[in-house]
């Protein structure tokens, strides 16, 4: 007896969403090196003079938005702590990789004895980039990052006090912190992480990485 066509139809779109779902979250096979799609605009940097390992650059507003990455990205979400600052910054990454249609998995560090643990747990996932959110993150990062320079991650409202190459950071005036002791900037201002920010942090952050513009901080102050 044949099923109605009705309950075919309905098989038929399960398979194809499992199968959508499980090729683009099996990250156990290789993949074509990501590329970037589109060129960083003038103002981004100084070509003629590029910038130096730990140095500080304030690209023009806007000269990231023609780059976006090429498909199969894989990018980890690493995030400690809560408060308003980590929920905008959370919630800039994930609406950035719904908007670019990225793979993004999140890793959240469950107190502090798990911060490094965390780290290790996104590594493992062998993402492209992990994206960390959150001043917890920073001294763990400290520890971990330079003995991984294989490696990307992007801070995003925080920075590394000494950034390998693989450390990339976007802050602002009302962020800054730098972990190791020093504490949060005199002019930390959670409001400052307001939506407008943290999505172009996101988008000036990969957009510098995927042109291998790393170890610097972004400074967006003019957004």
């Amino acid at each position: 007896m044949r099923p109605p066509l009705r309950a075919v139809a309905a098989l038929a779109a399960a398979a194809a969403l499992t199968a959508g779902c499980g090729s683009a979250d099996d990250w156990s096979r290789p993949h074509s090196v990501p590329t970037s799609l589109g060129t960083l605009g003038p103002g981004f940097i100084d070509t003629a003079a590029p910038p130096a390992p730990e140095a500080t650059i304030t690209p023009r507003p806007g000269s990231w938005d023609g780059v976006r990455p090429s498909k199969g990205y894989r990018v980890v979400l690493l995030t400690a702590g809560s408060g308003g600052p980590v929920t905008a910054l959370v919630a800039a990454v994930r609406s950035w990789a719904e908007d670019e249609h990225i793979t993004l998995r999140t890793v959240v560090a469950d107190g502090p004895a798990d911060l490094v643990p965390s780290v290790t747990r996104a590594m493992d996932m062998n993402p492209d980039l992990i994206v960390s959110a959150g001043n917890d993150l920073i001294d763990p990062l400290a520890t971990v990052t330079p003995n991984h320079l294989s490696q990307q991650f992007l801070v995003v409202g925080a920075e590394l006090a000494e950034p390998t190459e693989n450390v990339t950071a976007v802050d602002w005036t009302g962020a800054s912190f730098r972990g190791e002791g020093l504490g949060a900037s005199s002019a930390y201002d959670p409001a400052s992480f307001t939506a407008g920010r943290c999505a172009a942090s996101v988008r000036a952050g990969v957009a510098a990485v995927l042109n291998k513009v790393t170890g610097v901080v972004i400074w967006l102050d003019a957004v």
